[in-house]
């Protein structure tokens, strides 16, 4: 419940984030703009041929009667166009992130600028990052089309079908939509598409709490426009709280960047390492004390002494007067 309460208020914080700063909030209104007029255009040419796309199809009712040929063909073409309808529906936010990638990525960068700490992104052209955010939304689309299917069979079964499977439809729609705004964020920080639904998985209170919010909204289309800006930015903060940046150790005076320098030893009463200890005096041959006369040479003058003892007393002569 934590993570779905914290999802819930990043949506919030980054609505409030555009609120602050308007002009970036219209800066992001742009690439949805653009995307809705594309899909106004396709929706009204979609209407217009779809009757004759339904002719197409049918071309075993051209003998039928009138009344049940146009039953048939009006149905058919109701279907194509609510069946474009809920595509454009689905694949609006993908479209817009992909139209809009050079505009949400200075949008994501601002917004880490001002909550600190930006990431470095990777240096790579624009081309590249299209391409690459082109896959990813491909890789999202796939998966949630494999999960569309699944729910839409067992819309099929009795009671379940009515109640559990919107929910199941809201949530997993939710999901991949979260991934998809996340994307933009993750992706200036070098995290691949495979280790960004990884880490949605991990904290799924955190990704229903974001998305499906906004899956419920964005089933309007001018929703969508005026909230693509605040979502992209409170998926920015999000992924801040997924992918967390390091910040540099900061340098101090003694210059090796580990900020605790000399004085941090001295004042913790460490004992200094072992390139502090003083060297040792170099103990050199041991000398005789200069208060003993038998150390040194009482004849300075006879080169020839060398004996340290030269000097010490000798036994008398033999006494020739005595026996023996």
């Amino acid at each position: 419940m934590r993570d779905l309460a914290a999802g819930m208020g990043y949506l919030a914080k980054g609505q409030k984030w555009v609120a602050r700063h308007g002009r970036w909030w219209a800066f992001g209104m742009i690439p949805a703009l653009i995307t809705l007029a594309g899909y106004v255009v396709a929706l009204f040419f979609l209407g217009g041929w779809a009757g004759d796309i339904a002719a197409w199809a049918t071309p075993f009712a051209d003998h039928w009667t009138s009344f049940w040929q146009d039953l048939l063909r009006t149905t058919l073409a109701t279907l194509v166009f609510v069946g474009g309808l809920l595509l454009s529906v689905l694949t609006f936010t993908a479209v817009t992130l992909l139209v809009g990638q050079p505009f949400y990525e200075e949008l994501c960068e601002k917004v880490d600028e001002t909550e600190g700490g930006a990431p470095t992104p990777p240096d790579v052209p624009l081309w590249r990052e299209l391409v690459v955010a082109a896959r990813d939304s491909l890789f999202v689309l796939v998966r949630a089309g494999g999960f569309g299917v699944l729910l839409f069979a067992a819309g099929f079964i009795p009671v379940v079908g009515q109640t559990v499977v919107p929910v199941l439809g809201f949530l997993v729609s939710g999901f991949f939509l979260t991934l998809e705004l996340t994307s933009v964020a993750l992706q200036r920080r070098g995290v691949p598409q495979r280790e960004r639904l990884r880490l949605l998985r991990g904290r799924l209170g955190l990704a229903f709490g974001f998305g499906v919010p906004l899956v419920l909204g964005f089933l309007v289309p001018l929703v969508t426009v005026v909230a693509m800006p605040g979502a992209v930015a409170g998926a920015t903060l999000l992924a801040r709280d997924l992918v967390p940046v390091e910040e540099e150790p900061m340098a101090d005076e003694d210059g090796d960047g580990d900020g605790d320098g000399a004085g941090a030893e001295a004042a913790s009463g460490e004992a200094p390492g072992p390139a502090e200890v003083p060297d040792l005096p170099e103990y050199r041959a041991q000398r005789p004390a200069t208060a003993n006369p038998y150390a040194e040479n009482p004849y300075p003058e006879n080169p020839y002494v060398k004996d340290s003892y030269a000097g010490a007393p000798r036994p008398a002569e033999p006494n020739p007067y005595r026996s023996a």
